[in-house]
């Protein structure tokens, strides 16, 4: 068993006001992502000021997005219980799967601006993502977010008692996210788009492999508590959500392979 990290939550405050790790893990994530998409900006004709907007629309569709999909996903019944719950971001609850779809609408509107193809921007942004998505899960463990099923692997952790889980040492599920979400995910969308690849390819691959990461952890995950399982006394909503990502990962591959297949095969007629 390795003893939980005593990290304080708040990095540091400035006279009433209370700065988060979590808080500042968006500012790393939006950050590396601004660095990185300046790095490649040419591919797309863009200048750096153009990345510095691309990113704005991000982090809107990040925030707005985020904290809808996390009432409408996890917290309907406190909503309808309370309206204005929805605007209390600072007592947390961000939802992934919301903030993905609040970035795809405003990748929408940044293409129709842009004049780009959508998939040749998703599939510039993809790469660029999960810095951000591993900062973040940091910022889940630092905040004793997110603690794991019970475990007898050597790595496991006792979770703060203020979390209310019982004294079990548990899967550290934030920090496989962390690597698998961040790290991985990271190495193989930023290898393979080292070079030009069938539009749509790098999308897909982002949402199959963080479709499968996120599925699997699962699986050592407690289940959100106000949730619980959703079906079969296995299925959580992380998995329910994530479900449909992985089949449109497939589909774009695949839809982008064909395409792929059909130009040469035009081609050497």
């Amino acid at each position: 068993m390795i003893p939980y990290p005593q990290i304080d939550p708040v990095a540091f405050s400035l006279g009433s006001v209370q700065l988060h790790w979590y808080g500042l893990m968006y500012v790393v994530g939006l950050t590396a992502a601004w660095w990185l998409g300046r790095r490649r900006a040419h591919r797309l004709g863009l200048t750096h000021d153009d990345i510095g907007d691309l990113i704005f629309y991000g982090a809107l569709g990040v925030i707005i997005g985020g904290r809808l999909g996390y009432v409408l996903f996890y917290g309907l019944d406190q909503l309808i219980a309370n309206p204005l719950w929805l605007f209390k971001i600072w007592e947390g609850g961000m939802s992934f799967h919301g903030g993905l779809a609040g970035v795809l609408v405003a990748a929408w509107l940044f293409a129709r601006r842009h004049r780009l193809a959508y998939l040749q921007l998703t599939d510039f942004i993809a790469p660029l993502v999960p810095i951000g998505l591993g900062a973040g899960r940091l910022g889940n463990f630092i905040n004793h977010e997110l603690p794991g099923r019970v475990s007898e692997v050597p790595w496991a952790m006792v979770f703060p008692p203020m979390l209310g889980v019982g004294p079990e040492p548990r899967h550290p599920s934030a920090l496989y996210e962390f690597a698998l979400e961040g790290v991985v995910l990271f190495a193989v969308l930023w290898w393979l788009s080292r070079r030009p690849q069938q539009q749509g390819v790098i999308s897909g691959l982002f949402l199959l492999l963080y479709g499968a990461f996120r599925f699997s952890v699962e699986f050592v995950r407690l289940p959100d508590p106000q949730l619980g399982f959703i079906a079969f006394d296995w299925l959580t909503m992380g998995q329910l959500l994530t479900l449909p990502m992985m089949v449109a990962g497939v589909l774009l591959i695949i839809t982008a392979y064909c395409r792929q297949r059909t130009m040469v095969a035009s081609s050497g007629r």
